[in-house]
Parts: structure tokens; C-alpha cells; sequence
């Protein structure tokens, strides 16, 4: 049974849709506000559109993961320019810092003090560094970026200018040099540093995007003497994927039990939209997200998951909530008292929705669609109520989490990366209708 918490949204989920039935509530949405984006006049996106008094959460700071999940949603269902733009702005962003890079590649600064690394969340208005200290030890967010800029170059939607290029000859070598496949980094969640399979996933899927870009660009990229070839990526590229598939369907399989974990939905990034992996092992994940993540209300992270544990207001004052944990989870993991009751996310149900539309485009088969539209419509069912205070009706959560044992929206709503998923997974399901009709 689906949990529907919006009643004017329940009126229009259907068991199956017709296209016009799919285009009709994506209008409806637009015109609820649900998909407004509200970008820097730059292009970028903060994480959460929050209203007033709510500052406290930093998430109206820019994270280069979140971009760049809202920016392909963007680009998919036909935007690009949005996605355009938000990609070279990031890229001026990173050319700004390029120090950060150089410092790590030159051995000039140690890659063990997250604080010397690449930034992933920064002052969008001014393209300046937080001085907060920040788990910015984040693989994963510098693959993705650089995955999704070379893919609109790639796709030709922008010429590549002489200092993007200077800039993206910066990532192999900075990859080459942490050793990404066995860097601790803390990865989606920037918690705990452990060895990850969906950082190293993300980071692949960003060297082989560069890899296309100048094999067909015949670009010479190149940092002082070391000239970045696609042989020199490739060998990064089988170092990667050695240890990926060594841990996969897992996402760490370190000794450790504070860093070992068998289940993570970060996992199913990269099925899609990264791409990296597929078939078995991929029908591996999903079988463990329904099994040990899923829940009635959104899917968990991972099982001990303690971030927006019950009555998680009453534990932590407003500027504790969403500090740098990274150090030591601990400290909050005490807030959950059992397995179970975690928040439940609503950024995963959409991805899954797109996984299945991918598939049933590939193959089409009533098993495909049946589960696309099954986790499409528990996406919509996440949508809040239209009686919350009016800047949260109908709009996306990051969460629901337990309340005075009622599972309820956190603060940030809405959260823009969810939204953009449920934007793109009602896209993934138009298409899915358009081929079905066709049949």
C-alpha cells in the first residue's frame, strides 16, 4: 500500500498511466509550485529552497553533488541550459580553488586533513570556501562533476574553453594521486571515511566521460610536462574497477565494523544515472534495497543510520543538527535507540522509478512497468500535504523521520534534489507510456 500524504496528488495516482495522464499531472505539479527551482542568479542551486529562519541548517549553501544530480535532471528532461550553466559556473568555482588541487597533486598538502581537499560545499553568491570545518573529503562529488561536464561537452553543448581543459587535466592526476581506489573518503553522506563503492563508482564514471571527451576531441590536456592521455586514464580506470567489483553489491567491506556496510542506497547512483553498472549485480542492490532500506514512507540510507534519528529536535539544538559528524558518528548514533528507525529519504524512490524505466525502454515488459509506476507513485505519495504552512505544502522532503512516534517531514523542505528526481522520474515515465502505447 502506497502512503499518499497530499490529497489533490492522490486524486491522480493511478495503478497505470496513460501519456496524457502523466503529462497532465506534471503540469499540475508545475503549477503547484513542486518543481520550482529557484536558482543563483549564476545557475547554481542551494540545496533546499527554506524560507526565512531556517539558515541554521546550511543548506542554503551550494554541495557540488546536489548540482550536479539537478542539473542531468535538467538536462534529461530538456533543459539544457540550465544544466549548462550550472555546470560552468561549478567549473569556474573549482578553477577559482585549483589550488586545492595543485597543493594535493605537488605534495604540498596532506590529502588525510579533509580541510586541504577541494571544497564540495562553498558560498554559492560568491564562489567562496566556508571557513566551517566540513568532511570535504568527498570522491564521489568530483566524479559526478566531472562526469556530467564532460558528458555536455561530450554531447555538444558548450565548446570546451582552453582553461576548463587546464582545470579537468587537474582531476586524473588528483585522483591518481589520493589512490581513489583504496581512499577513505566520506563519500554521499560525509560521515565516516571508509573505502566506498559508490564514490569509486562515481569517480569512474567521471574518468570514463573524460576518457570519450579526449579521445574525440584530440584535445592535448596536459598539467606542466604530464600529458593526461586516454591510456593514462585507462589505467586508472582498471585500478577503479578492480576494487569496485571486488566489493560490489557492498558499499565497504573494510574489517572494520564501524565502516564495513553490506546495504547503502547511494549504491543505486550508480545504476542510474552514472551508469556504471548493470545486470546481476545491479538486480543485487535493488533486491537489497527493497529487502533491508525500504520502508512505508521513503528508503534509508543505510541500516544504523542515526542523521534525523527519533524526535530528533528535542536531542539536538537547531545549529547541532546538521554539523560536521564526520569525525565522530558516535556522538549522534546514540540518538538511535533501534534498527528500524531511521528516517526514511525521499530522494532514492524516483531513482528507483528511472531504474526500471530504463529497462522497460530496453526491454518493454509488464514486470518493468509494473515497478517503475509502483515506485513513481510512492515518490508522489512522499509529496507533503497541501495543509502544512504554505511554504511546505506539496512540495518535496529530504526525509520523514519519527515524531512523538509519527513519521513526519524534516526541516528542509523542499529539498531540491529530490525534487529533481521526481521531475525526472515522471519524465522516465512518460516515455515509458509513449512506448507502451505504441505496442
Amino acid at each position: 500500500m502506497t502512503i499518499i500524504h497530499n490529497k489533490q496528488v492522490a486524486e491522480r495516482i493511478r495503478s497505470s498511466y496513460s501519456v496524457r495522464q502523466i503529462r497532465d499531472l506534471t503540469v499540475f505539479l508545475e503549477q503547484l509550485g513542486t518543481f520550482s527551482f529557484c536558482p543563483l542568479t549564476n545557475g547554481l542551486f542551494p540545496a533546499a529552497t527554506l524560507g526565512t529562519n531556517k539558515n541554521y541548517t546550511g543548506y542554503s549553501y551550494i554541495w557540488v553533488r546536489d548540482n550536479i544530480h539537478i542539473a542531468y535532471a535538467h538536462y534529461a528532461v530538456g533543459r539544457a541550459p540550465v544544466a549548462t550553466k550550472a555546470l560552468r559556473t561549478l567549473m569556474q568555482y573549482f578553477i577559482k580553488h585549483k589550488k586545492r588541487f595543485v597543493d594535493i597533486i605537488e605534495g604540498m598538502a596532506d590529502p588525510a586533513i579533509a580541510m586541504n581537499r577541494p571544497h564540495i560545499r562553498f558560498d554559492g553568491a560568491t564562489l567562496g570556501e566556508v571557513a566551517e570545518k566540513w568532511a570535504h573529503a568527498q570522491n564521489d562529488a568530483l566524479g559526478y562533476f566531472l562526469w556530467l561536464f564532460c558528458k555536455l561537452v561530450n554531447e555538444k553543448q558548450f565548446v570546451l574553453g582552453q582553461d576548463e581543459l587546464d582545470m579537468l587535466a587537474l582531476f586524473p592526476l588528483y585522483f591518481r594521486t589520493i589512490r581513489f581506489w583504496e581512499d577513505e573518503d566520506s563519500g554521499h553522506w560525509e560521515e565516516i571515511r571508509k573505502v566506498s563503492a559508490s564514490s569509486i563508482g562515481a569517480v569512474i564514471a567521471g574518468l570514463q566521460a573524460f576518457r570519450a571527451l579526449i579521445s574525440s576531441t584530440h584535445k592535448v590536456c596536459q598539467y606542466k610536462e604530464t600529458v593526461i592521455t586516454p591510456e593514462f586514464v585507462e589505467s586508472l580506470l582498471r585500478r577503479g574497477n578492480e576494487t569496485l567489483w571486488s566489493i560490489l553489491p557492498a558499499e565497504c567491506l573494510q574489517p572494520d565494523t564501524a565502516k564495513r556496510r553490506l546495504y547503502d542506497g547511494a549504491l543505486l547512483f550508480l545504476i542510474y544515472p552514472l551508469k556504471v553498472i548493470e545486470d546481476q549485480v545491479a538486480d543485487r542492490i535493488l533486491e537489497n534495497v527493497r529487502t533491508h532500506l525500504q520502508g512505508e514512507y521513503g528508503i534509508r540510507r543505510y541500516l544504523g543510520d542515526s542523521y534525523w534519528a527519533p524526535d530528533y529536535k528535542n536531542k539536538l539544538g537547531p545549529e547541532q543538527r546538521t554539523v560536521d559528524f564526520s569525525d565522530d558518528v558516535s556522538r549522534r548514533d546514540q540518538f538511535l535507540a533501534a534498527t528500524g528507525q531511521e528516517a526514511q529519504w525521499c530522494i532514492f524512490d524516483p531513482v528507483v522509478s528511472s531504474i526500471y524505466g530504463t529497462r522497460f525502454t530496453a526491454t518493454p515488459t509488464e514486470t518493468m512497468l509494473t515497478k517503475q509506476t509502483q515506485y513513481l507513485n510512492r515518490s508522489l505519495g512522499q509529496i507533503t500535504s497541501e495543509d502544512s504552512p504554505p511554504a511546505n505544502a506539496s512540495r518535496c522532503p529530504e526525509l520523514y523521520y519519527l515524531e512523538h512516534g509519527q513519521y513526519v517531514p524534516n526541516d528542509h523542505v523542499p529539498l531540491l534534489w529530490t525534487q529533481a528526481n521526481l521531475m525526472l522520474g515522471l519524465k522516465r515515465m512518460e516515455e515509458s507510456c509513449v512506448l507502451a502505447e505504441r505496442e
